[in-house]
């Protein structure tokens, strides 16, 4: 099933279930109005969307209008928590040794709490207030839960996993270090983050959705010339393992987003990156100096997944930088 959100005048926009070719729409009246009411009441309101869904795929859904995924909202406009993990032992080992920090501990995902009261859509363009900042996208793919009790074990964590999402969650490489260093974790460094337009249910990736990990490769185009493809199977922890950290000491409020970290695989060097530092640190390693720049106002990004048969489950991130 896929699920979107469009435009109505309010804050977190219209739900609708989009067709598989992402094509065509229609409105659940009577289901739910909001992404963030059916997560929170997803026993009831998800087998009724599923039905929806067959429906619309059939011809037979009342109220089909088309659907323009450039018009689209993110998916969950807004939320009431996003925790980003960094779930790529390939990405955070380079890190660490291009930056001297200390090894990444493997006995526990790293995660932080980020900014999650404003989702970019797909199409926006992102406004930064200078170019210094050293502005960089990271491809990730992400989770969306619905009431997940405290302490959760890993093995009942999958079963509240009820949406996917793609993300690119836009970081200022200039901030962060300053920022690491006080200790109180990012603010400046970690501004919205953009959502591509379609959350789809797992079921969708068939096959693609293997031990709680996206099969899939992320295609990342920085002004229209191919940078990356990583897999996103390479995550070191499970999305089911990130639930469980996340609701260790605490329940997650339905609707909790939870991302995998920058995309990234050991051959990084051959397939490319998801992200202009995981560039810049190999260049370091491997020429003593980065060359490549970060963004400048005017460039664009985007970003997509594609199925064996050649969709983009999640649509594309297809954005421009521009001036705040």
């Amino acid at each position: 099933m896929n699920l979107a959100t469009i435009p109505n005048g309010t804050p977190d926009g219209q739900l609708v279930v989009v067709s598989n070719d992402h094509t065509y729409a229609t409105i659940p009246t009577g289901i739910a109005a909001t992404l963030q009411e059916a997560l929170e009441r997803w026993g009831e309101v998800g087998p009724r969307l599923l039905m929806l869904a067959a429906a619309l795929e059939s011809g037979t859904a009342p109220g089909i209008i088309p659907f323009a995924s450039r018009e689209a909202m993110a998916p969950l406009p807004r939320a009431w928590q996003w925790l980003d993990g960094s779930a790529f032992e390939s990405h955070g080992n380079l890190m660490s040794k291009v930056f001297g920090m200390d090894p990444v501990p493997r006995d526990r995902p790293l995660m932080y709490q980020g900014l999650s009261d404003h989702f970019y859509g797909p199409h926006e363009d992102i406004p930064f207030p200078t170019e210094e900042d050293g502005i960089d996208f990271e491809g990730e793919f992400g989770v969306i839960v619905d009431r997940v009790p405290m302490g959760v074990p890993v093995a009942h964590a999958a079963n509240h996993i009820k949406l996917l999402v793609q993300i690119n969650d836009w970081s200022l490489r200039a901030i962060a270090p300053i920022e690491m260093k006080t200790g109180f974790g990012w603010i400046q460094a970690k501004p919205p983050c953009s959502m591509a337009p379609i959350a789809v249910t797992p079921d969708a990736l068939g096959s693609s959705w293997r031990d709680g990990r996206v099969d899939l490769s992320l295609l990342v185009h920085w002004n229209e010339r191919k940078f990356g493809a990583a897999h996103g199977y390479a995550m070191a922890f499970s999305f089911p393992q990130l639930v469980a950290h996340a609701a260790r000491t605490r329940s997650l409020v339905a609707g909790t987003i939870i991302g995998s970290g920058t995309v990234s695989n050991e051959n990084f060097r051959e397939i490319g990156s998801s992200c202009i530092a995981e560039r810049r640190g190999i260049e370091m390693l491997d020429e003593g100096a980065a060359r490549t720049a970060y963004m400048k106002f005017g460039d664009t990004i985007r970003m997509e997944a594609r199925a064996v048969d050649g969709r983009a489950l999640f649509g594309a991130i297809d954005q421009r930088v521009v001036r705040g």
